[in-house]
């Protein structure tokens, strides 16, 4: 089964998701002020550069000053000739957590919309610009990578694990969605793996990552820094050149007896199901036929999710499969801007606050169940917020995806 499993991937992972080449974090209101400056560092070397995503205290949280200074970078680095690669990783303990959602709970709850529509404005395009880039992108996903971590790595040329990355797409935990061109690349991963990751929030480690094609290699974490020293001296633009240093020092590895995916089959017969009742419907039939824990537990994940959010995201990953990385973007933006805006519901505030803020871990979600979701509830979420606002510029003219 892990043959096929791994021969699905390698099929995906060359046809989409290599040449395509946010997640949660509790904010305390002492490190809202950071220095602007210091929140992307850079580091030259002599053919590359490195920006250094530096906020560590909370898991180098994504800010929409980073967005903003990510996009600068990467246009002068892309017009630069004497730069052949970049390469992107975090400081501290983490690569990236994602978006900085407590202080946009903090912005919506102080009706300052149009400063949670910047965040949306600056991340999005910083995305879209990562995956149409002309110069081989290396990340370095050394801890844990989640939400819009994901979004700012995976669309990238080449994407290195380890033993301490620890990835998922969490947003439907806190009533949003998986956004950041998570609807992309998730949405190509093998099979249904992308629904089940999208409506469970499920981790996956550096080996399961490889498995399935979110991450091109591997290496255990003690060794990046001598493949930091190796890549600072290389002098090439050529991603041939750099993925056979990659190559070089990575590491064959499988993921473990307990991996997810070694139940590929059964998350494919569960979550390939046209709707979120009868995914429910055929776990809770697995779960009686069996008595599978796994079935039970992720029975349990998916009851304890806001319902609006299960479909939701059930919808976007269905629809990502058939679109490109710039439809994706433009989509997800306007189902970020109807989940901030309270309009259908409040779930996303709620979230954050039962999860993040007061940690009561007890959300009141609205509705409370996914038989009181509506069609039209789904569809308003995919729906732009009024007939005056615009959607999400991209240069898709001046820079077409590889896809």
């Amino acid at each position: 089964m892990m043959q096929r499993f791994k021969a699905a991937v390698l099929a995906r992972h060359q046809g989409l998701l290599s040449r395509c080449r946010r997640g949660l974090c509790s904010l305390p209101d002492t490190v809202l002020n950071d220095d602007l400056d210091h929140q992307v560092l850079v580091e030259g070397k002599a053919w590359s550069r490195t920006a250094i995503l530096n906020r560590p205290s909370v898991l180098n949280a994504l800010t929409t000053a980073m967005g903003a200074r990510l996009q600068k970078l990467y246009r002068s680095w892309e017009d630069n000739p004497d730069v052949g690669f970049i390469v992107l990783k975090g400081s501290g303990k983490a690569f990236c957590a994602g978006g900085d959602i407590v202080s946009l709970y903090h912005l919506i709850n102080q009706g300052r919309i149009e400063d949670c529509k910047e965040f949306f404005r600056a991340l999005y395009p910083f995305i879209y610009l990562l995956g149409t880039c002309l110069k081989p992108h290396i990340a370095i996903l050394n801890g844990v990578t989640m939400g819009g971590g994901g979004g700012v790595s995976i669309p990238g040329t080449f994407r290195i694990a380890t033993d301490k990355t620890v990835f998922a797409t969490p947003e439907t935990l806190i009533g949003f969605h998986p956004d950041a061109g998570a609807s992309f690349y998730l949405s190509h991963l093998p099979g249904h793996l992308g629904e089940f990751l999208a409506l469970t929030s499920e981790k996956l480690n550096g080996l399961d990552m490889i498995a399935c094609g979110l991450a091109t290699h591997y290496l255990h974490s003690s060794r990046i820094p001598l493949i930091e020293e190796e890549l600072g001296k290389l002098v090439t633009d050529d991603p041939s050149v750099i993925e056979t240093c990659l190559d070089k020092y990575g590491e064959l590895v499988h993921p473990d007896k307990t991996s997810v995916l070694h139940r590929i089959e059964l998350i494919d017969e569960c979550f390939g199901h046209d709707t979120v009742e009868e995914i429910i419907d055929a776990l809770e039939s697995e779960a009686g036929r069996t008595s599978d824990a796994w079935c039970i537990s992720t029975l349990k994940r998916l009851k304890d999710i806001s319902p609006l959010s299960l479909k939701v995201s059930l919808r976007s990953i269905r629809e990502g499969r058939f679109q490109t990385l710039d439809q994706c973007l433009v989509r997800e933006y306007r189902m970020s801007l109807q989940g901030i805006s309270k309009q259908i519901t409040s779930d996303f505030c709620e979230g954050v606050r039962a999860r993040l803020v007061e940690k009561d871990f007890a959300p009141k979600w609205d509705p409370p169940s996914v038989d009181k979701v509506t069609k039209d509830m789904v569809d308003q979420y995919f729906s732009s917020l009024s007939e005056f606002e615009p959607d999400l510029d991209l240069p898709t003219e001046l820079r077409e995806a590889f896809i």
